[in-house]
């Protein structure tokens, strides 16, 4: 097994695969990318520009929507230095940036997960670090009536990570049973490998229980949250681990005591994918659906489905390749978990995909036995933005949202490109 990973960085996450090539591809882009942002049809509107101040910097996640249409992300860095929440106001068909929360360091830092809405009402998060190894946190409006246009938020931190329970929660989304228990991962901790694990009452989520700690053969380092099946098993990915150390799919399955692991399938050649970031959906027939940061038959990831074939056994398809040129070709892929509409289309992002290599938001859509492959929008690497690590979401109306890590109109603090942005896709 290869050594654990060194902590995520800003700029791409520093591990055993990271280059320096990729960070000298996205300046070059940065850059150049206005040249030939003319010649490219727009059908994206960017929302905001993150400027790196009190908005925050590097929207690493996407964003979660409310019942009014309101967003709602977190930043990876900005604020008070250490990360905000922030919330986008959609009233009078124009947006309302209004900065909720900015994170110090001590209250937690670096965020690469959404937010999203628990059973309050109230908004659930994590942080990457600090003040140990990572936070859960909870946000919600202050108790009085708020009279300003911009209206913060209060925090309550429910959980800090100490290593043997966990270190550095993934990026996935955060999960809810029916009775309230939170549910999610850490890409450390635990054996090393991190862990699946469990917060409970409902009401304080101050109680952790470890409901899986991996250990390297059964996978290693999960980057994404997990999901229920209907009979309450938990299903997620591993970014390494396994037979090949290429990343596995798994399964856990409640049994008297504990929880019990299978592995459904080991990414092993390259073929097939390698290093899964993505989580997993299921369609409505229960076949899974997820994606790889690297491999497949053109070098950039997979987009695949994986059908019940016997007991902890389940059959591979790929459904697309990537080419992934940008960055050598390692990560290009989707890191953000899939989203399935109502007809069956898959809609995600990439990386380092794309015409012009600074990622994408593509559809793939299926067709006598195949899928079609549509691009919705190649990012150029300038003002449109560059590096989408996000799972998107659908308004009502179809409208497609989502975030880019870099890019946008504004100088960040000084560095001479973007902080990020946060965009609108119309149908």
């Amino acid at each position: 097994m290869k050594g654990k990973k060194q902590s995520r960085s800003l700029i791409f996450r520093t591990s055993s695969r990271a280059t320096t090539a990729a960070l000298a591809i996205a300046i070059v882009f940065a850059l150049t990318a206005v040249a030939t942002q003319a010649a490219q049809a727009q059908t994206l509107k960017i929302l905001h520009a993150f400027t790196g101040g009190e908005d925050g910097a590097s929207p690493f996640a996407g964003v979660t929507l409310d019942k009014a249409g309101n967003l709602y992300g977190t930043a990876y860095s900005g604020g008070a230095g250490y990360g905000t929440v922030y919330q986008l106001k959609y009233k009078n068909s124009n947006w309302t940036f209004n900065p909720l929360f900015s994170f110090n360091g001590s209250d937690g830092a670096r965020l690469e997960a959404r937010v999203i809405f628990g059973p309050n009402g109230t908004l659930f998060g994590t942080t990457y670090g600090n003040p140990v190894l990572g936070t859960v946190f909870n946000l919600r409006p202050f108790p009085s009536v708020c009279k300003t246009v911009l209206c913060p938020w209060m925090e309550t931190v429910l959980f800090n990570f100490g290593g043997g329970d966990g270190s550095y929660p993934a990026y996935g989304d955060l999960l809810f049973d029916q009775p309230g228990n939170i549910y999610g991962t850490t890409s450390a901790g635990g054996n090393g490998y991190g862990l699946v694990y469990e917060q409970t009452p409902p009401g304080s989520w101050n109680t952790e229980s470890v409901l899986y700690a991996f250990s390297g053969n059964d996978g290693a380092y999960p980057q994404n949250g997990v999901i229920f099946d209907n009979a309450g098993n938990l299903y997620g990915t591993t970014e390494e681990g396994g037979l090949d150390n290429d990343g596995v799919v798994f399964e856990l399955m409640p049994v008297r005591g504990g929880w019990t692991a299978c592995t459904l399938y080991n990414f092993r050649n390259g073929n097939d994918g390698r290093y899964p970031t993505a989580g997993l959906i299921f369609d409505q027939s229960g076949n899974l659906y997820g994606a790889t940061s690297d491999g497949g038959s053109g070098g950039g990831g997979t987009v695949f489905e994986l059908t019940p074939s016997g007991n902890c056994t389940w059959t591979l398809k790929t459904l697309y390749s990537f080419t992934g040129s940008g960055g050598g070709g390692q990560y290009c892929g989707p890191w953000g978990t899939l989203v399935m509409d109502g007809a069956g289309n898959l809609y995600g992002t990439t990386q380092c995909d794309g015409v012009h290599n600074a990622g994408s938001v593509f559809k793939l859509t299926p067709s006598g036995g195949s899928w079609t492959y549509t691009s919705l929008h190649d990012f150029a690497g300038g003002s449109d933005g560059e590096s989408p690590f996000c799972t998107v979401v659908f308004d009502a109306n179809g409208n497609l949202y989502g975030t880019a890590i870099f890019g946008g109109d504004r100088d960040c603090i000084g560095a001479g490109a973007g902080c990020g942005i946060v965009w609108e896709i119309t149908p």
